[in-house]
């Protein structure tokens, strides 16, 4: 069904009152079918969704779910810019549809006092549901219980991009280690590479981003944990291991020794990929996929420029990278919508139809021979109007739940082999991921103060960097951030990560 509440991106006042009039209780369906057939279907579902594009999409694919899973659809195509807006509005009001997609700590409280379905003990029922991967459903708990479904995000796309035409003109092959890694970036600087007859060339552009810049991912080549580790049983913050303090004194080195750009702590992303592009510095580290307008970007500058991209480079223990918690939005279920356990069991078995191949592959891809054609047997080539993506495609992503790894979604097809190799670079760094034991965890403090505290750190990490900070004087603020509330913060940390331990 497409009405006018799905026509229309809605008004605010539209939101509230209709989202209570859809929620119907739907009517029975096999909770463990496999298929995306047209057989026994749930009846009406409400649901709520970020709209990322300027205007509603087109009901191509909404009519089709329809059609295939025998059930009647109201969406509420909100706009990204307003959505938690309306999403606290109709909380307030308790007027939330049936389903709303959005993140854990908008509604931990809520969660915690009992206002939405606890979900995990149901989804092993559903064959398509009990594939979603325990590692990502724990870092989404809340008090160790599962109340949501997850939309998979890459886990990890962090590595070295550079310019293999430099490395080729000095000699110098891909590097292995953080050794080979830095002495590769010397020899950028020091060794004319560009072969202009000018010392005007740096190994390394960075920027002012703490964790996407460079300085999280070579942490994790010195093998320093991912926000939180582990130590004699009890977790302490990132800052406070060896390998945090080996991993300034090695960008240290880089800034004294002029091979990073000197002013990389108040650098734009934008100013440091212009290094970059203009061919001013042969080091890039942040998200592999960036290779790809990378390489486009510096073409237009410099035609023999070649680009290449690794994502393996061992340090003192061997190979890892930091991990995201692997999930980006989720779904929950409002027991002010949802009514009894039956309702919620019937959403369930419409999206684990959602979770089959057929659908799966419908809301990331569209309609073969209208959005996609199959090469290759059975990889995915895109038709080139993206207007068309845009309007009948894109949105219905929003709809997803689970990803690559818990279906089996047809291939993208790469004609650009940089573009083939990083993303399959992406899905290699699953194989030595160091992931964030705090992830599933809650602590109010941090919640409270985190922002405040992490400024001290981040205060005192670019000053030990930028030589203006020693190694005791680093220690003086840890010390500081202790005293203002990271104490308190490791304290309930280890308190929910105990309570989790003893709960396996």
């Amino acid at each position: 069904m497409r009405n006018n509440f799905s026509k229309t991106v809605l008004a605010p006042v539209l939101v509230l009152s209709l989202a209570a009039g859809c929620a119907q209780a739907p009517g029975k369906t096999n909770g463990s079918d496999n298929t995306a057939g047209n057989d026994a279907g749930t009846g009406s579902i409400s649901i709520m969704i970020n709209l990322h594009n300027p205007e509603v999409p087109s009901d191509k694919i909404e009519k089709l779910l329809e059609e295939k899973t025998n059930t009647q659809l109201d969406i509420q195509w909100v706009p990204d810019g307003t959505y938690n807006d309306k999403l606290y509005a109709a909380f307030a009001t308790g007027s939330l549809p049936q389903v709303v997609y959005t993140q854990i700590s908008n509604f931990r409280e809520a969660i915690i006092d009992g206002q939405f379905w606890e979900v995990g003990p149901l989804l092993k029922d559903y064959p398509n549901l009990n594939r979603f991967q325990p590692e990502v459903l724990k870092n989404t708990a809340v008090n160790g219980k599962i109340y949501s479904m997850y939309q998979e995000s890459p886990i990890s796309r962090q590595g070295v991009i550079y310019r293999k035409d430099w490395a080729d003109q000095l000699g110098i092959k891909a590097p292995e280690t953080l050794e080979e890694l830095y002495s590769m970036m010397k020899q950028f600087k020091e060794n004319d590479p560009d072969k202009n007859g000018k010392n005007d060339t740096i190994g390394l552009t960075d920027r002012n981003d703490f964790v996407y810049g460079a300085f999280k991912t070579l942490a994790s080549y010195h093998g320093t944990p991912n926000n939180w580790g582990v130590q004699d049983g009890k977790l302490q913050p990132d800052f406070m291991f060896p390998a945090y303090i080996e991993t300034m004194k090695y960008i240290q080195k880089l800034h004294k020794e002029g091979i990073i750009n000197q002013d990389f702590p108040v650098t734009s992303k934008t100013d440091q990929q212009n290094l970059f592009i203009s061919g001013k510095a042969g080091v890039y580290i942040g998200s592999m996929q960036d290779v790809v307008s990378l390489q486009d970007k510096i073409a237009g500058v410099n035609p023999k420029a070649q680009l290449d991209v690794l994502n393996r480079i061992k340090g003192p223990k061997g190979e890892g990278i930091w991990a995201l918690p692997g999930y980006g939005a989720v779904v929950l279920f409002p027991k002010s919508s949802v009514k009894t356990e039956k309702e919620l069991k019937d959403i369930l078995a419409f999206y684990d139809k959602l979770m089959s191949p057929e659908l799966a592959n419908l809301l990331v891809y569209g309609v073969e021979n209208t959005h996609y054609k199959l090469v290759e047997g059975s990889k995915v080539s895109r038709v080139e109007d993206n207007k068309l993506i845009d309007k009948e495609v894109k949105p219905y992503n929003s709809l997803r739940i689970g990803g690559p790894s818990t279906i089996k979604l047809l291939e993208q097809f790469y004609s650009n082999p940089i573009q083939k190799k990083a993303e399959g670079l992406v899905k290699d760094n699953e194989k030595f991921l160091i992931h964030d034991p705090t992830a599933p965890l809650f602590s109010a403090t941090y919640t409270e103060r985190a922002a405040k505290l992490q400024e001290i750190i981040k205060d005192a990490t670019y000053r030990f960097m930028l030589g203006s900070l020693d190694e005791q004087g680093f220690k003086k603020e840890v010390e500081r951030w202790r005293k203002e509330g990271g104490d308190k913060i490791t304290e309930e940390y280890n308190a929910a990560y105990t309570s989790s331990q003893n709960a396996k």
